[in-house]
């Protein structure tokens, strides 16, 4: 199995496990809120945090934009995806905020242009959104930048992430298996499919947790997810379409502790008596 380097960390067999904040759109437009959730991640000990960028006007049709849809913003949807959106000065802050608290920082991009536009802060790698995953030219096109590239695989056949990879190939890419329904249910999580991924591509494969709580996300990591991402906020009853999928705090320390026990109690696979259970052994045993 191979690894991938995404910045300062190797990612795939044998390596710790990335554990991505997903920021996303839970900083609802303000770069205040975006920064309290880079602290979080920080705190609780995460490796990234990542966010989203799409070109509005590109990504969606006029009569999307235009449907009625009340938010902070304003009254239809096109208020809210602009309101959404972060520009460059605002990326800048972001850029210098997350290095200061040594946390990596990357995107999901929606399309070519936003590709061009966060690769100006030289992310470590790129992530491509499920939504995204059968989107020829923009997987090529993130391609083209020489980073390595996260492909989530939600909503997604076997034979769709086969042509994606095929256009992609191989070399620095990490898969994440995923259910994109938010919240996910428990019953459609489907954990096993990280090892069918990993026999079926042969590369590192991850987990993206959708649902509410965390043994599903700590056990994607006993199961061999190189990477576990989840979404986080700073409170689950805030506005947005995200927040209810999303760890607390605590929930983000939780995990990430976790994930680190369960990393620390897998060991070698080899069957020995460990020196703390000799004086036990001792004790106990009549023959």
């Amino acid at each position: 199995m191979t690894v991938v380097k995404i910045g300062t960390q190797s990612v795939g067999d044998g390596q710790p496990c990335f554990v991505i904040a997903e920021i996303g759109i839970n900083h609802n437009g303000d770069v205040t809120q975006a920064k309290r959730l880079i602290s979080v991640a920080a705190a609780a000990g995460c490796n990234a945090v990542k966010f989203q960028k799409r070109t509005v006007d590109v990504v969606y049709t006029e009569a999307e934009l235009l449907k009625p849809r009340e938010s902070p913003f304003g009254e239809t949807n096109g208020d809210l995806k602009r309101g959404l959106e972060f520009g460059f000065e605002q990326y800048r802050e972001i850029d210098r905020y997350a290095r200061d608290s040594g946390v990596q920082w990357f995107a999901s991009c929606w399309d070519e242009a936003s590709v061009d536009f966060i690769d100006q802060f030289d992310p470590p790698c790129y992530k491509i959104a499920s939504a995204s995953l059968t989107d020829d030219r923009l997987l090529c096109y993130t391609r083209s930048k020489g980073k390595p590239i996260i492909l989530s695989t939600g909503m997604s056949t076997l034979e769709q992430i086969d042509h994606a990879v095929e256009l992609l190939g191989t070399t620095d890419l990490v898969l994440l298996h995923t259910c994109s329904t938010y919240p996910s249910q428990y019953p459609e999580l489907n954990l096993r499919v990280i090892q069918t991924l990993r026999e079926r591509y042969g590369v590192p494969v991850g987990y993206s947790g959708h649902e509410t709580g965390l043994p599903s996300s700590v056990a994607a990591a006993a199961l061999g997810a190189c990477i576990v991402e989840r979404h986080i906020t700073t409170d689950r009853s805030l506005w947005g379409s995200d927040q209810a999928a999303s760890l607390e705090p605590n929930g983000i320390n939780r995990l990430v502790r976790d994930i680190r026990l369960v990393e620390t109690s897998m060991g070698d696979g080899v069957k020995r008596i460990v020196p703390s259970e000799v004086p036990i052994m001792q004790k106990l045993r009549r023959v």
